[in-house]
């Protein structure tokens, strides 16, 4: 089989909101029975930022994500995010798809989101509040309306230009959206809400009236920090990678939680344990497995075209 090459618009193409949840489903029952594994993820950093390996393997497939992260690229006018993630036989090491690393980051940490909003019982037609305004809150609005509907949305940013320019651009796919100064009036009747920053402080201060679900997907280093610790000491927590959360959820690590207490969500899936009361915060740090699941779809989705 020859190599297939893949760019952003044809990645995301062969990852459609449905299927991409549906594979990560899999995936996380595939872990959880020890068929599929995936060392830590190597970080070197870098001049202008870090450099990001991520390999997998399920016994069929194999995968390798090598991005990096620039935050002054933006300034340069070059994306932050740059890199490919590339598929392999397991059996024979031939590569069968390379694809663009940033979309497939993107799509699956949305999923993921969604994903875990679904089993966790966040609610449809929601009221949303989005903080940060870049690609993964782009992919999470686009994830969330696609598959759970979304209800009144309200986005703000370090730069209230962006977030200008984010209401527009959800305004332009009929999504009622507005740009806000600070989340903090927004935060106690909002269902939902998502952040999408790499930020070293709390993006807002706890509201004990908000009971909502949270997905935090933002930060992905100890140093790092979205959450404030007082909505996460009160919070029901879960997590996508339970381990690399260990020294990755910043969130948590700042709260200083009882790590007994953080619930992967593979097995909430597969006790089917839904929380009663809320809130509810989903912590995403990102696993080489969910490329991996992104990719066996994008090869299935090939294969019936």
């Amino acid at each position: 089989m020859s190599l297939t090459v893949l760019d952003a618009a044809a990645t995301a193409a062969r990852l459609p909101w449905d299927g991409l949840t549906e594979t990560l489903r899999q995936m996380l029952a595939r872990r959880r029975a020890g068929q599929a594994v995936a060392p830590e993820r190597l970080a070197v950093p870098l001049a202008g930022g870090i450099l990001l390996a991520m390999p997998a393997t399920d016994g069929e497939y194999a995968s390798t994500k090598l991005v990096t992260v620039c935050g002054d690229n933006p300034q340069r006018g070059l994306p932050t995010i740059l890199g490919e993630v590339v598929l392999m036989r397991a059996d024979t090491g031939e590569w069968l798809l390379l694809l663009d690393g940033p979309t497939v980051t993107v799509r699956r940490t949305a999923a993921m989101s969604v994903l875990a909003a679904t089993e966790l019982g966040a609610p449809r037609k929601a009221s949303v509040l989005i903080v940060g305004s870049g690609a993964q809150a782009r992919g999470h609005l686009d994830a969330f309306a696609a598959t759970l509907g979304v209800g009144r949305v309200r986005v703000c940013s370090r730069q209230p230009r962006n977030a200008a320019a984010f209401a527009a651009w959800a305004r332009e796919r009929d999504i009622d959206c507005q740009a806000i100064d600070s989340p903090a009036a927004a935060l106690a009747d909002s269902d939902i809400v998502i952040t999408g920053t790499t930020s070293l402080l709390p993006l807002f201060a706890d509201n004990p009236r908000f009971t909502g679900f949270v997905a935090a997907v933002g930060a992905f280093r100890p140093e790092m920090c979205e959450l404030p610790p007082a909505l996460v000491r009160r919070a029901r927590l879960y997590i996508d990678d339970k381990p690399g959360g260990l020294h990755e959820a910043g969130d948590f690590i700042q709260a200083g939680v009882d790590w007994s207490q953080v619930v992967a969500l593979e097995d909430a899936i597969a006790g089917h344990s839904r929380p009663s009361g809320g809130p509810v915060v989903f912590k995403s740090v990102g696993q080489a497995l969910w490329d991996l699941a992104a990719c066996r779809l994008a090869l299935a989705t090939a294969a019936a075209a």
